[in-house]
């Protein structure tokens, strides 16, 4: 080292010194509140890695959760056993408020297909302990593999006891597949539980959304028990927007910064990776995971980059199912031209046995229109049937190995085939579409999901009258999907049952009753 060098690093030196005393100077010794009260996570679990994040906020609604500190230190450790007795990686990050308090720490270098046990400390105060799980290595034969998948959970309408069951369910991990939270009110009176805004517009709202929601104790205990993978839908910024357009035809530099708020407190709030770090209105969100050589994972944004959507209803106009003739010559696309190519070379290299597409919104054709003539719900796939058929042409081009997309956002447990042309059901079926129901939120009238079943008979199966999740259990010779419903949600304490069960051979496109 010479001279020069010498005094850079005894400067560097100095300057972390004196940041840290900083740091640890305005931070009490024992925080006089809880600052975990949003609680732990982790999730994106590689063969040699994993995700683990948490926010300090002892007053969690109130900006920053009540803190004013420049930096808070807070320590993590990571082990082999419950008790944190093995410890095989520790350290120190600082929470700031540029990011709300939150922390995410993406290790490296951790064994695959093994689980691990975390914690973290500020302030004097412990965490939980959370259990987490790296993925098989890739490539290697791997027999099983289970999976819940969850969406759509609005706090005002129930408790969230979906998540207290699959504690239960000896999962590898959840995904969510959108609407985490609700930026608004609605529903059909009792509420169960109350928002403080009618609607979030600013960074502060949308944390302290978060904020809100996390407060379900069973939510929390999801989060540390199983790896999460997200993806979202519209309610973590808006119902039913499309990139930068605002249903409600807000100004589109106005709504871009809402975007932004919202998309910040998104990043915020989950155990995201670094490579899905904000930068203003932008956040890349769509990724793959492999697990073995059994299946792979493939997250898809449904929002952030679809063109501006046919037929949307009038601002403050109902919004229903519309008759759309200029579908027919739609050359819009549902992820846009960057993620479809992204898509299509992740599909070009797959060699996993099953390969599932995680997205917020229905892509099987559904028709609701009852009897002659069509109407189409244009806020989903229906509503970008050219963008739907260049995807099921990338499926067929790869030869893609059983595909199936798993969905959310109708709050309805519906199951079909997706035919090579969604809307010629004499075309072969090419890929199978399981649509999970709510966690929470109101269903659809149960008449308009008979309609969809009686006109589409890609469809076989529906109903909207429950609440709960998707079940599925992969091997390498099939896939199992159970239709879990919870018995009520206006009660944390709720039982569970299996309405249905449904099977997905290897090498045969389509479900079939278990």
């Amino acid at each position: 080292m010479n001279r020069r060098q010498l005094i850079r690093s005894a400067f560097a030196a100095s300057v972390l010194c004196a940041t840290r005393g900083r740091a640890a100077g305005q931070v009490p010794e024992n925080f006089r509140d809880d600052p975990f009260t949003l609680g732990i996570a982790s999730g994106y679990p590689t063969p040699n890695g994993i995700v683990l994040w948490t926010r300090l906020a002892p007053q969690p609604l109130a900006p920053l959760g009540g803190l004013t500190a420049p930096f808070i230190p807070v320590d993590w450790v990571l082990g082999t056993d419950e008790r944190l007795q093995n410890v095989v990686r520790s350290g120190t990050v600082y929470a700031t408020p540029d990011w709300a308090y939150s922390i995410h720490i993406e290790l490296t270098r951790l064994d695959p297909g093994r689980p691990y046990w975390y914690r973290f400390t500020a302030g004097g105060a412990q965490s939980p302990i959370g259990r987490t799980r790296t993925a098989p290595a890739s490539g290697a034969p791997l027999d099983a593999l289970r999976i819940a998948v969850a969406s759509c959970q609005q706090y005002e309408h129930g408790y969230y006891g979906a998540y207290r069951h699959m504690l239960d369910d000896e999962l590898d991990f959840i995904v969510h597949v959108g609407d985490y939270i609700y930026e608004e009110s609605w529903g059909v009176p009792p509420l169960v539980r109350q928002h403080p805004q009618r609607e979030v517009y600013t960074l502060d709202d949308y944390r302290s959304q978060y904020a809100l929601y996390k407060s379900d104790p069973d939510l929390r205990a999801a989060h540390a028990a199983y790896p999460w993978f997200v993806t979202w839908d519209d309610h973590e910024v808006e119902n039913d927007y499309a990139a930068d357009q605002s249903i409600n035809g807000d100004d589109p530099a106005w709504f871009h910064e809402r975007r932004a708020a919202a998309y910040r407190a998104y990043y915020e709030h989950l155990p995201l990776p670094r490579s899905a770090v904000p930068f203003g209105a932008s956040l890349p969100l769509h990724t793959s995971a492999n697990f073995g050589d059994l299946a792979t994972l493939y997250l898809l944004d449904s929002r952030q980059y679809r063109s501006p959507r046919l037929c949307p209803p009038p601002p403050g106009g109902r919004k229903e199912p519309m008759k759309c003739p200029e579908l027919e010559h739609d050359p819009g696309s549902m992820l846009g031209a960057r993620q479809e190519a992204w898509l299509d070379a992740r599909l070009a290299a797959g060699r996993a046995k099953w390969n599932l597409l995680a997205q917020g919104v229905v892509m099987s054709h559904i028709d609701e229109q009852a009897g002659p003539g069509r109407r189409y719900w244009t806020d989903t796939w229906n509503g970008y049937p050219a963008s739907r058929r260049r995807l099921l042409d990338q499926l067929a081009k790869h030869r893609t190995s059983n595909p199936v997309c798993l969905s959310g956002d109708i709050h309805t447990f519906l199951v079909g085939g997706i035919n090579a042309k969604p809307d010629d059901l004499a075309t072969p079926v090419v890929a199978t579409e399981f649509v999970g129901t709510s966690i929470a939120s109101q269903g659809l009238a149960e008449s308009r999901v008979d309609t969809f079943k009686r006109e589409n008979p890609n469809l076989i199966y529906g109903t909207s009258a429950w609440r709960g999740y998707l079940r599925l259990a992969l091997t390498p010779q099939r896939l199992e999907t159970d239709l879990i419903a919870m018995e009520r949600t206006d009660t944390r304490d709720t039982a569970r049952k299996t309405l249905a069960s449904f099977v997905v051979a290897d090498g045969v496109p389509g479900p079939s009753f278990a």
